[in-house]
């Protein structure tokens, strides 16, 4: 009897903390509809505008390149 108690109590504290992690339900959709609606809408033209004043690179980006060198030294044959 202890040990159906004990398992009874331990997945109820399971299924609390699982329905604390999911927001509660219904309550959370409806807020999250309502932020939506407050976003600014964006404007095709001017985001494109945007992106066509941005200069071309000189040269590429290398993310690793101060992780590595950037020519490999080659061995002679």
């Amino acid at each position: 009897m202890r040990i159906l108690v004990m398992a009874a109590a331990v997945l109820a504290l399971t299924v609390a903390s699982a329905q604390a992690q999911m927001g509660g339900g219904r309550r959370h959709q409806q807020d999250s509809d309502q932020k939506a609606d407050n976003k600014p809408k964006v404007d095709d033209k001017a985001y494109k505008a945007a992106l066509e004043r941005i200069p071309d690179p000189k040269e590429k980006y290398d993310p690793w390149g101060g992780a590595r060198p950037s020519e490999p030294a080659k061995k002679p044959k």
